[in-house]
Parts: structure tokens; C-alpha cells; sequence
């Protein structure tokens, strides 16, 4: 009965594995709001990271969260934001690697703990008349224990609610 037992858990095992395996190598979360405002004045909430506070929802995960700014500038090109927290936030890197007023915002985001990853980062905003449709991106590589876990739970379902729940601070605010 017991060789059985290990057949059947070596099986699942292998079946597993090669579920795995077959994930893509990359992965992409995307979500978009439109929003009766000009990009410029949503752009002054992203391209800043000392505005992230107001509307990031990660920061209320979180109070006592530890978070230093750093860079070569205190928004745009080469800011630098780091944190450190509980482990809903855990700690990790970001910075601006290219700022176009009023349009995109690309930043390098690297996660340290609870599990590393390095990824991008990208919001776009796109004028649509009166409004502006403001698009929240990430995307990178998904590392073999990265697709392991998204045979239970994809990367958009983790971080998906997150992003809508971000733009629509952004919606609030502005």
C-alpha cells in the first residue's frame, strides 16, 4: 500500500512539475481607468514617489512601513524609492528609468523579500478628450518558482485588485 501511496504522490509530483514548466516565461499585469482630468495633473501624482502615499495600495497595508527616498532627482528620471515592511509589503527597490511629461512612467522594480523578483513597472496616460485614460503595468520574467506558484494563483489575480484599487485613488484624488 505504501509503494501505491508513493507511486500515486510521485505522479502529482511529476504532473505538477510539468504544469509548471508550461507556464510562459514572462508574465503581464495590466489595468486601465479612464478619468476626467488632464495627464499632467495625474502625472504629478505618479512621477513623484513622495506622492505615492496618497494613493499607492500598498502603503496601507502597512503604517509603520520604513520608506527612504533617494536619487538623483526627488521626482522623475533617477528617483529612488525604498521600503521595508510586514510581510503583505515585504522590502524592495524602485526607481524612475524614464519619465516623458504627461505620458509614461517606466520603473525599475525590484522586489527583495518575502520573495525576489525583478520586474517594470509602467503607468501610460492617454488623453481622450476631457479625460485621460491612465494604463498600470507590470510585467517581466516568470522564474521557474514563479510559474510553480501560478499553477494555483495567476500574477493577475494577485496583484490585479491591487492596481484597480490604486487607479481609483488616483481617480479620488484628482
Amino acid at each position: 500500500m505504501l509503494k501505491i501511496i508513493a507511486i500515486v504522490a510521485g505522479i502529482l509530483l511529476a504532473a505538477l512539475l510539468i504544469l509548471a514548466a508550461s507556464k510562459p516565461d514572462t508574465f503581464r499585469v495590466e489595468r486601465s481607468i479612464s478619468i476626467k482630468a488632464p495627464p499632467e495633473k495625474i502625472f504629478a501624482l505618479i512621477n513623484d514617489f513622495h506622492q505615492w502615499e496618497a494613493w499607492s495600495p500598498w502603503e496601507k497595508m502597512d503604517l509603520s512601513m520604513k520608506k527612504t527616498h533617494s536619487g538623483s532627482a526627488s521626482f522623475g528620471k533617477g528617483a529612488i524609492y525604498e521600503w521595508e515592511g510586514n510581510n503583505k509589503v515585504g522590502q524592495g527597490r524602485m526607481e524612475i528609468v524614464e519619465s516623458s511629461p504627461s505620458a509614461r512612467v517606466l520603473i525599475k522594480l525590484d522586489f527583495l523579500q518575502p520573495m525576489e523578483a525583478h520586474n517594470t513597472a509602467e503607468f501610460t496616460l492617454q488623453p481622450q478628450g476631457d479625460s485621460t485614460k491612465v494604463t498600470w503595468a507590470m510585467y517581466g520574467p516568470a522564474p521557474f518558482i514563479s510559474k510553480l506558484m501560478q499553477v494555483f494563483a495567476s500574477m493577475d489575480s494577485l496583484v490585479g485588485k491591487d492596481f484597480e484599487r490604486g487607479l481609483t485613488n488616483i481617480k479620488t484624488i484628482v
